[in-house]
């Protein structure tokens, strides 16, 4: 059984004591693809080294997280240009607006947003979204921006039915993690309604741990945790949750 961690900060210095043999839990749980966003340039050195230890494991993503828009966002985002055009990334990410930590740079997060969402297109590569309180910002932003070339993956989706299926209309995937096994998530409550087509696996490690480890650090490892409460939402078998969903991610990020 495979299944796919759709975004995971692998590099995060939560994980520095000992990283390998987090990811090596993970890969015996049966996580064996990792998909890894970018947060700013301060970590792109540690996501190369984590690619070169793990190939055809770890894949990278490139982009600048919403919460690291700050006064230097062009130096930043002329940054993200300049690695896109010296090699190979899976997805532009992790991008969007967050208004839990600093509204006062709304507009300077739409700029950026919308600007690396125009990268997507030009380089023919999915989005990987962070939303946090700004369903209405983000989707002001994709009903300007949409197109069939338009495509990605609406990390840690924690919204209403009808935010999900918005965000379908999209071209976006919804991003699932330990958000579904919260009591208090709400997701659970609905996610059923939607076809499994639209659904992959996260963990946003190490941040947002399912249940039992709910407060606790978050592993790659866990993904499983959370097929098996789609398995149970779904009533099917985990080994096929992890199948669709896997086809699912191929099909966003082309591997």
């Amino acid at each position: 059984m495979t299944l796919t961690d759709t975004h995971t900060h692998l590099y995060s210095e939560e994980f520095d004591q000992d990283r390998d043999e987090m990811i090596a839990r993970a890969i015996a749980a049966g996580v064996t693809r990792f998909f890894v966003p970018s947060i700013d340039s301060t970590y792109t050195e540690k996501m190369y080294a984590l690619e070169k230890a793990y190939p055809g494991h770890i894949y990278l993503m490139m982009g600048l997280h919403p919460c690291y828009v700050k006064e230097n966002y062009k130096e930043e985002l002329a940054h993200v240009e300049a690695a896109l055009a010296q090699r190979e990334f899976k997805a532009i990410g992790e991008i969007g607006i967050d208004l839990y930590w600093d509204k006062t740079t709304l507009e300077i997060q739409k700029i950026a947003f919308r600007h690396q969402i125009q990268l997507a297109k030009k380089y023919k590569l999915p989005i990987n979204i962070h939303c946090r309180e700004a369903f209405d910002e983000i989707f002001e932003v994709l009903e300007l921006e949409k197109s069939d070339e338009l495509f990605g993956i609406f990390h840690c989706f924690s919204g209403t039915y009808e935010q999900a299926l918005q965000a379908i209309s999209y071209n976006m995937k919804l991003g699932i993690g330990g958000v579904v096994t919260f009591k208090n998530g709400k997701i659970d409550q609905f996610l059923s309604q939607i076809d499994l087509k639209h659904l992959v696996l996260e963990t946003d490690s190490p941040y947002l741990a399912p249940v039992p480890y709910r407060g606790k650090r978050n592993e790659s490892g866990y993904t499983r945790l959370v097929a098996e409460k789609l398995a149970e939402l779904y009533q099917l078998p985990v080994a096929e949750i992890a199948r669709i969903t896997t086809e699912n991610s191929k099909a966003i990020f082309g591997i």
